[in-house]
């Protein structure tokens, strides 16, 4: 059964892995994006407080640019950790979404402070019993406090976005059964840790596994039934995010530098110019007023054409 579990956990990690490396690559490929090219632009540094950018410059095209990082880094966080575009927006479901949001962050620093503690234990520090350091303590009790707060902020948040995706109305058209059969898996997983901690009232099964995993040891200890369905859960589930719109973690990046904020000068003989006349040959499967598209006209040949008069 050990040797089962541990494989278990090796292979949703790798899937996690694998998968989003996959769809990373998959986007980086994808043909140029229409580009919003709407002000303000974080990287704009000082202009973007009144919407201004490097379009206000003389020939600007011709000069060298540097994206303000500090600015930017700034927007993403405040997006990230606070989700300051709903909060501003729909502050209703904020209430629910911020914390499930964050407990997640916290539950993903509690799993960082666990590998931690389980590799300063392999290194042959005491966590338990009269021989256990100030430092390993106090290491400890951050850790149980970090995931304590985490679990709390993610099962509320949770169970407040699964119950308004169910009964608000204003929700119901954009709510699909995945987001209810997604929301139900995390938290089932989330109660299931809660429960293994409760009730063994320790960490030390989940420090003692992390710490076979690390050492590749597939007989190590994983305690009780409770630990093990836990475990499992939690290793599935990590196999299973990459795989569903909840990879959006890391997909907002390409929303952010592909769409909005993707301002790259296009220059004749550049990437952009050279991306948008490969954009131009792919054909055009449906038909408009103002596109005569059959599915075998080009983007070029549509753009180029008449329009045929009506009446």
């Amino acid at each position: 059964m050990n040797a089962v579990v541990h494989g278990v956990t090796y292979a949703a990690l790798a899937v996690f892995v694998v998968a989003i490396a996959v769809r990373f690559l998959r986007i980086y490929n994808y043909p140029i994006h229409l580009r919003w090219e709407i002000q303000p632009i974080p990287h704009e540094g000082r202009r973007s407080a009144y919407g201004g950018s490097k379009m206000e410059e003389v020939d600007y095209w011709a000069r060298e640019h540097r994206p303000d990082l500090l600015s930017e880094l700034k927007y993403m966080l405040m997006e990230m950790v606070f989700i300051k575009s709903l909060f501003e927006h729909n502050r209703r479901l904020w209430y629910r979404s911020f914390p499930f949001h964050f407990g997640l962050y916290l539950l993903a620093g509690f799993a960082g402070l666990l590998i931690v503690e389980a590799v300063l234990q392999l290194a042959g520090v005491s966590f338990a019993g009269p021989e256990i350091s100030l430092l390993a303590a106090a290491l400890n009790t951050l850790t149980v406090l970090v995931g304590v707060l985490g679990l709390l902020l993610a099962i509320g948040g949770g169970a407040g976005l699964l119950w308004m995706r169910l009964t608000d109305p204003d929700l119901r058209p954009y709510t699909k059964f995945s987001h209810l059969f997604n929301l139900a898996v995390i938290l089932l997983t989330l109660l299931l840790v809660a429960a293994a901690l409760v009730f063994r009232q320790h960490l030390i099964p989940y420090r003692d596994y992390l710490a076979s995993l690390i050492v590749f040891d597939l007989h190590g200890p994983i305690g009780g039934p409770l630990t093990i369905l836990s475990i499992l859960a939690v290793s599935l589930l990590i196999a299973y995010i990459p795989l569903t719109h909840m990879s959006h973690f890391f997909v907002k990046w390409f929303t952010w530098h592909k769409i909005r904020w993707d301002d790259e000068v296009n220059v004749r003989g550049g990437r952009i110019e050279k991306m948008i006349e490969k954009a131009l040959q792919y054909p055009v499967s449906w038909s408009a007023d103002h596109v005569q598209g059959n599915g075998k006209k080009t983007w070029a040949e549509v753009a180029t054409e008449e329009i045929p008069k009506r009446g």
